[in-house]
């Protein structure tokens, strides 16, 4: 009988402690997103907002692409399997693409992996679809941080299964 209460009392204190350490994650969680930058406008938006020193949260791993339009939707299944809580893809306006009609094929493509994540069920606020243009490095800053700050009150994403 004391052999029985003793394992009981083990077990909720190992639960105890896995709550609290998920708990205490939770609280001091900083997300991790990946941007993919266009070369033309977004990565020269975000090269403009670090010339002007501006601040903007540290939370964004960059890669670099010739054109949003280059972006597969397998990357970015691909970033949340390595960990990305978050992704931003950044293209030219409309109209601005140096490859005629890239941002356009990149904007069909976003609709078409956030019905792909709903399925895998992650968030659609996870992934974000927008526009930089070189000299808007103040856009720039506003969107990460608005993107950091969204993923950072859904919290981590759990494990794709």
């Amino acid at each position: 009988m004391k052999e029985d209460n003793g394992s009981a009392n083990e077990a909720l204190g190992e639960a105890l402690n896995e709550a609290l350490n998920e708990a205490l994650n939770e609280a001091l969680f900083e997300p991790k997103i990946v941007g993919f930058l266009c070369n033309w406008c977004s990565y020269a938006g975000a090269d403009k907002a670090g010339g002007a020193q501006k601040s903007y949260p540290p939370n964004v791993n960059v890669v670099k692409v010739m054109c949003s339009g280059r972006v597969d939707p397998q990357f970015v299944l691909k970033a949340y399997d390595g960990g990305a809580d978050g992704v931003l893809i950044l293209a030219c306006h409309p109209g601005d693409c140096h490859y005629k009609e890239g941002n356009y094929r990149a904007l069909a493509r976003h609709r078409m992996l956030l019905r792909m994540l709903e399925q895998h069920g992650i968030e659609a606020a996870r992934c974000r679809f927008d526009y930089v243009s070189a000299g808007e490095g103040d856009r720039f800053v506003k969107i990460l941080t608005e993107m950091v700050d969204t993923v950072r009150a859904l919290g981590p994403l759990k494990a794709l299964v």
